[in-house]
């Protein structure tokens, strides 16, 4: 059975909050543009996005500054609609720790995404796609237990 496409976003931070984003909201706020090696269809794709921090300081998660001490112990949950969940710890996915980009992408080579929903999770430093989340519509911060 075939994914069905995702229509919205919905974040969850650490401290219970929420924040729901539609395509046209995703689309008017500002966007990076990656060039990618997908290794699926094996060519180079141009994706365009936010940044995964910037919707995640939506739900107050600890990037940035704020990253620091038992924080770095915590993780995002990425999951699409067809229930591909993929985790990241929460350094893998600020740029002021990590030197990859991992942006939520709403066109590919300059087109909207169709096939994949109206969202997909990208990440530049994955040497395969196996994290990128198509037809993503939730992502969640949690804490790792350490004990």
């Amino acid at each position: 059975m075939a994914a069905q496409p995702s229509d919205h976003l919905d974040l969850h931070g650490l401290d219970g909050s929420t924040f729901h984003i539609t395509p046209a909201e995703l689309k008017a706020m500002p966007h990076k543009t990656i060039s990618v090696f997908n290794a699926h269809i094996k060519k180079q794709e141009s994706y365009s996005g936010v940044p995964l921090t910037d919707l995640l300081l939506k739900v107050h998660a600890p990037v940035g500054t704020a990253l620091k001490g038992k924080l770095f112990a915590t993780g995002v949950l990425a999951e699409g609609t067809d229930g591909y969940t993929v985790l990241y710890s929460i350094a893998e996915v600020d740029p002021v720790m990590h030197t990859g980009d991992v942006i939520v992408a709403d066109t590919v080579n300059g087109q909207p995404l169709t096939t994949t929903g109206a969202f997909q999770l990208i990440n530049t430093e994955d040497k395969r796609p196996a994290r990128w989340v198509r037809n993503l519509d939730s992502i969640t911060v949690i804490p790792v237990d350490t004990k």
